[in-house]
């Protein structure tokens, strides 16, 4: 099981998965040049969502279909500290998924 976490520190913001800095993936779709963002809807939250459901499932194409749903049920609703387990989001994407 893998877990996310954010940090927003007098450095600026880090997101890791297991410990390991979590890439923005823009090589999957890029929706902002700006990094990564949470606690607002947005295009740099939007990429954090794409970000995740991409390491997550490893799918291309679900995670750009699913990005801008994560991003509102999710990441805008993360306080400035956060963690993620793959459980959590396994639940997220499967009420997604039904909606």
């Amino acid at each position: 099981m893998k877990t996310y976490a954010g940090i927003r520190g007098f450095d600026g913001l880090a997101v890791t998965v297991d410990g390991r800095q979590l890439p923005e993936h823009y090589e999957v779709k890029q929706f902002t040049t700006w990094g990564f963002e949470w606690t607002y809807e947005g295009e740099s939250p939007q990429q954090l969502a794409l970000a995740i459901l991409y390491d997550h499932t490893g799918d291309k194409a679900r995670a750009i279909g699913m990005s801008d749903a994560f991003m509102k049920k999710i990441v805008a609703n993360l306080d400035n500290d956060w963690t993620l387990t793959s459980t959590e989001i396994d639940h997220a994407i499967a009420e997604i998924e039904r909606a």
